[in-house]
């Protein structure tokens, strides 16, 4: 019971906290996912220093930390130009590596770059989601945690319930292909509310960021599985208590952020041809 009651408070406050800054402005929602990438990149390379690795932990999170928040400030309206200076600091990764001795150093600039692109891009490309339509619009991302948290508690249920086909059991015992059909069935549930809500972009668009977070986001869960895995760990990190770290409850969103992103500005581009 004490587990129970400390695993729905921090759920609870999780989601306030999520939605709460994302609804109220750009400010605050730039300010949160800049705090969420900074511990996520931390997360990420506390992780990986299992085994014979050593990321750059702080240049890895400094430079992740300036790719989001360049992307915001862009986003926000400033010029574009100051995405230029994320340039030579990424490959200043490369010219530190000279002053570590380390035994395996091209390694290590590979797992430092590779916390960037798996945390900081994901999570700096919510910048262009946000403002997609032309200013601030919490409509889209809102429409991410419902349908990604629906899909996750629709698998759940349908998993528990009649779940006997193995997903992927090498990486994930207890996912089902039944409860991913239930958590697909969820989110479809879920997409014919918010389109009715949620107008600035059409059915046909719902349905298909649906189809991307569906996917995506389960592969992401699977991704992160088996990292976690590899590195013999049941989660990512302890920061909130009875559901694990960062990577933990964004595992999904990592993954499909770059596939829905595509998705809208490809979609805008031909829709302008």
């Amino acid at each position: 019971m004490n587990n129970f009651l400390k695993r729905t408070l921090t759920a609870g406050a999780f989601v306030a906290v999520l939605l709460g800054c994302t609804y109220y402005n750009q400010l605050s929602f730039s300010v949160l996912f800049f705090i969420i990438t900074v511990l996520g990149l931390w997360e990420f390379y506390t992780l990986s220093e299992k085994g014979e690795n050593l990321p750059q932990k702080i240049i890895g999170t400094i430079t992740g930390a300036c790719i989001f928040a360049t992307t915001s400030l862009v986003c926000m309206g400033y010029d574009y130009h100051l995405l230029i200076i994320n340039i030579p600091i990424v490959f200043f990764i490369f010219i530190s590596e000279l002053y570590t001795k380390a035994a395996n150093p091209f390694r290590n600039i590979a797992f430092t770059i590779l916390g960037i692109v798996y945390v900081a891009v994901p999570f700096s490309l919510l910048n262009y989601l946000v403002t997609y339509t032309g200013k601030y619009n919490y409509e889209l991302l809102f429409g991410f945690f419902f349908i990604l948290w629906s899909n996750d508690s629709g698998a759940y249920l349908a998993g528990s319930a009649f779940g006997k086909r193995k997903l992927f059991p090498r990486v994930s015992p207890g996912k089902s292909w039944e409860g991913s059909i239930g958590g697909a069935i969820a989110s479809y549930i879920v997409v014919f509310i918010i389109s009715k809500w949620y107008t600035d972009f059409s059915i046909i668009d719902w349905m298909v960021i649906a189809a991307i977070l569906i996917v995506a986001g389960t592969l992401g869960d699977l991704v992160e599985s088996l990292y976690k895995r590899s590195k013999n760990v049941k989660d990512s990190g302890t920061l909130l208590p009875g559901h694990g770290g960062i990577l933990d409850r964004f595992d999904s969103l990592l993954m499909a952020t770059p596939f829905v992103f595509t998705y809208l500005y490809l979609s805008q581009y031909f829709n302008h041809l």
